[in-house]
């Protein structure tokens, strides 16, 4: 069973949690575990969208060393890198943490959001092949042709479509299941820094299975 909220019961077989912002990310990751032949529930793994950065302390608070001391891991973007750094220190897991001490932690930061490391990842091509397969190259295409984007990057592009238009989260789960079926481009295959690539490929969770 996955908790919605800090109030929410977990399965009796839970012995690890992944933290994750939002329903979207919760969505995008098991898709990806599942993807890679990861059974998170029998593996006694629960994904738990905290409706925001912010409720990171409680869900700490419940489920770390002072709670259940569940084994931890977590997503977060780029923005609320700092809340997850501040709570972690807050709840005994180091201090002064640095992105490389979050990351041995089992805590990831996506360059810049979630959607942005799956575009790379993938390239622009497989996420157009999911938006055509979703009915909504059209759409997309309208929007490429707006002034304000007609001369942007095609990964900014698709990056503002999701943020813009209904259905997003349906659209995120839907690129996570997706393979690679083309090359990336050279600007999807270049590499970020401290990126949350590890989680988005499943090594994060697949970590916790250990």
């Amino acid at each position: 069973m996955h908790m919605r909220a800090p109030g929410c019961k977990l399965s009796i077989m839970t012995v690890a949690v992944v933290l994750v912002e939002g329903i979207s990310d919760q969505l995008a990751l098991e898709a990806l575990a599942a993807r890679r032949g990861l059974n998170l529930d029998g593996e006694g793994i629960a994904i738990l969208p905290m409706g925001g950065s912010k409720n990171i302390r409680s869900f700490l608070d419940r489920f770390g060393p002072h709670g259940l001391n569940l084994r931890l891991a977590g997503l977060c973007d780029a923005a609320e890198e700092g809340d997850f750094q501040r709570a972690l220190e807050r709840a005994g897991l180091g201090s002064n943490l640095t992105r490389t001490d979050m990351e041995r932690l089992g805590f990831y930061v996506c360059v810049v959001d979630l959607e942005d490391e799956l575009i790379r990842a993938l390239g622009p091509a497989a996420v157009e092949r999911v938006i055509d397969a979703k009915g909504e190259l059209e759409p997309f295409r309208s929007f490429q042709n707006q002034p304000a984007w007609r001369e942007r990057a095609h990964e900014a592009q698709l990056r503002r479509f999701f943020g813009t238009h209904g259905g997003a989260k349906d659209r995120i789960g839907g690129i996570a299941r997706r393979r690679p079926g083309s090359r990336p481009s050279a600007s999807a295959a270049r590499p970020r820094a401290r990126s949350c690539q590890p989680c988005v490929s499943g090594r994060g969770v697949g970590k916790l299975t250990k």
